[in-house]
């Protein structure tokens, strides 16, 4: 395990559109997983310990924002060959047993990783109403290891985002495993 962080954010820059095929069987594009207030875009997976220890309470965060007006989408980019924990039945298996609000997806061909720069799970890319970023940064100050009393900051942003239209000013990089990258 690799750990990496993210680039700062990139205030207004334009999310990618993409179509990706979701473990339900059906497409996916930004417009889909938007709501009026904006959307989040994850890059997750199954295997990365950074993403178990937040998955119970980014569902439950991902929950609250729809509240908000905010959709959310989770895609999987990583090279399912060399880690096939994180094929699609097992995409498929955990979705359904944490109930996902949201789409997960798979970016077989990582050009949407690409595209939007991730370079390691989670990568959060928070975008308002217009499809402008608005936050790059972690989930929480936990990393690899659960803590239920940490700082939201996510959910901290992206209610901001909805309320405003704008994320906050200062934001602490994501850290979590590489993104697996296909040779």
């Amino acid at each position: 395990m690799v750990a990496l962080t993210t680039p700062v954010c990139d205030f207004g820059w334009i999310a990618p559109d993409f179509s990706l095929s979701g473990v339900d069987g059906r497409p996916y594009n930004l417009a889909a997983a938007s709501g009026p207030q904006g959307v989040l875009v994850m890059f997750i997976c199954n295997h990365c310990p950074y993403v178990q220890a937040i998955l119970p309470r980014l569902v439950e965060d991902c929950r609250q924002l729809q509240t908000l007006g905010l959709g959310a989408i989770a895609i999987m980019s990583n090279d399912t060959d060399a880690y096939p924990d994180d094929a699609l039945p097992h995409m498929r298996a955990l979705a359904t047993r944490l109930d996902f609000p949201f789409p997960y997806v798979l970016d077989a061909t990582q050009s949407v990783a690409r595209a939007y720069g991730a370079v390691c799970t989670p990568d959060f890319f928070g975008f308002n109403a217009r499809h402008e970023l608005q936050y790059r940064g972690r989930f929480d100050a936990s990393g690899a290891k659960a803590d239920p009393n940490a700082r939201r900051e996510l959910l901290t942003a992206m209610t901001q985002i909805a309320q405003t239209g704008l994320g906050p000013k200062e934001q602490t990089a994501s850290i979590g495993c590489s993104l697996k990258w296909r040779a």
